[in-house]
């Protein structure tokens, strides 16, 4: 087997984050290094790092890391930021920003964000603004190779679950079959899916900015789906 890929995780409390965390356990293709401001709960079996610092410290511990990819599944949302724009920015977009330029200090040849399908830099919704707004200063680092991954509603385990989240989450399978033509990007996607799709693109070599809505995302999942080699008979 090939040297597993050495990932750098930011968010890694989040859902994309916890679980690549737990896929992880099954996959000696990968090796997962999270940097977290505080303790992680790591599921049995794990066999990973967790660097512990404040968010003003992390880009020693990413340098620390010696990472092949940076994932960024950072992520706050309008309530946990107090409903305070300047809050809300420091979380998606400037501590995001951070991580980028930590990557490239360090070396570190990709980054893959998590974004979000209808992110623009001249959306009037500020969650799409702002992650628009991200995307384009992104690709202004100087990184090799970005990957921005733009899901629509993410479905998985959730430890915070708003009632309008849960609602959708109910919901989605039936409202996708009518998301077809220029729609299909709005269809929701399992974390699962964003980890795959995570693990396939940490492969890729060609250097460039990327951005993958829900069919690309499926495509990259695919090719990280992981399938263990039979044991050969002795």
């Amino acid at each position: 087997m090939s040297k597993p890929v050495r990932i750098a995780l930011v968010g890694a409390t989040g859902l994309i984050g916890m679980t690549l965390i737990r896929m992880a356990v099954q996959r000696p293709d990968i090796r997962v290094i999270a940097v977290s401001r505080r303790e992680i709960a790591l599921p049995p079996g794990a066999r990973m790092e967790v660097l512990v610092a404040d968010p003003e410290h992390w880009d020693d511990a990413i340098a620390a890391a010696n990472a092949d990819v940076l994932v960024c599944a950072l992520g706050s949302t309008w309530k946990k930021s107090g409903k305070d724009e300047a809050a809300f920015r420091a979380v998606d977009q400037e501590l995001v920003l951070d991580c980028a330029r930590a990557a490239k200090a360090a070396g570190i040849r990709q980054m893959i964000s998590i974004s979000s399908v209808g992110a623009d830099p001249m959306a009037k919704n500020l969650y799409l603004k702002v992650k628009g707004e991200t995307e384009q200063a992104l690709g202004k680092v100087g990184l090799q190779r970005l990957d921005v991954i733009r899901p629509g509603l993410l479905r998985g385990p959730r430890e915070e679950l708003r009632p309008a989240e849960k609602l959708g989450m109910i919901a989605s399978p039936l409202i996708d079959l009518f998301l077809n033509g220029e729609l299909r990007r709005y269809r929701s996607v399992h974390a699962e899916t964003i980890v795959e799709a995570i693990i396939g693109l940490s492969r890729e070599k060609m250097a460039g900015r990327f951005v993958f809505e829900h069919d690309g995302i499926l495509r990259a999942a695919r090719r990280g789906q992981f399938h263990p080699q039979p044991l050969t008979p002795e």
